[in-house]
């Protein structure tokens, strides 16, 4: 019973700002509340509450990149699919397609794991040190490491869509 109370406090205390992170990658408000509850099921209890708020901004900017790979994935064979029957594209399709937000989904997706959730935990606000507890990184090496991520993310959007 004691478990149930702990992740109950947790999961009160935290939600919010979990499924805030997840929604601003995945851009969707319903799958994000999934997401979100999947990544509280995988809490464990025994990593204590004070430690809970970063690991679960670290499983859901994780659990959300990949929910943006199996999106990604998905739409590719759906293109081989398209190729066969020629259905013409919605207009949530076409809006997608030009969207400044999806080119920076597929921007992170190509970033090492790592990097992808630097980038966005500190775009949810994250200070420095919140960072490096989060990663587990000395909070010495956080501006370096956000600098290398940044500037790889812009040589990819770069090499992908031209200057931004």
């Amino acid at each position: 019973m004691e478990q149930t109370a702990d992740l109950e406090s947790v999961f009160r205390a935290h939600y919010a700002r979990v499924v805030s992170l997840i929604g601003r990658i995945v851009r969707d408000p319903a799958g994000a509340e999934d997401i979100a509850v999947d990544v509280f099921l995988k809490w464990d209890t025994s990593i204590g509450a004070e430690a809970a708020l970063r690991w679960l901004l670290r499983s859901a900017a994780r659990a959300a990149i990949d929910e943006l790979r199996r999106r990604n994935r998905r739409q590719r064979y759906e293109s081989v699919l398209g190729l066969f029957r020629r259905d013409p594209p919605t207009p949530l399709d076409t809006v997608l397609a030009n969207d400044e937000v999806a080119r920076v989904r597929i921007v992170l997706l190509a970033l090492p794991p790592r990097q992808a959730e630097m980038l966005l935990l500190r775009a949810d606000g994250l200070s420095y040190s919140e960072l490096a507890a989060v990663l587990g990184s000395r909070a010495s090496s956080i501006g370096t490491l956000l600098a290398r991520a940044n500037e790889r993310f812009r040589k990819e959007y770069e090499k992908r869509y031209g200057l931004g």
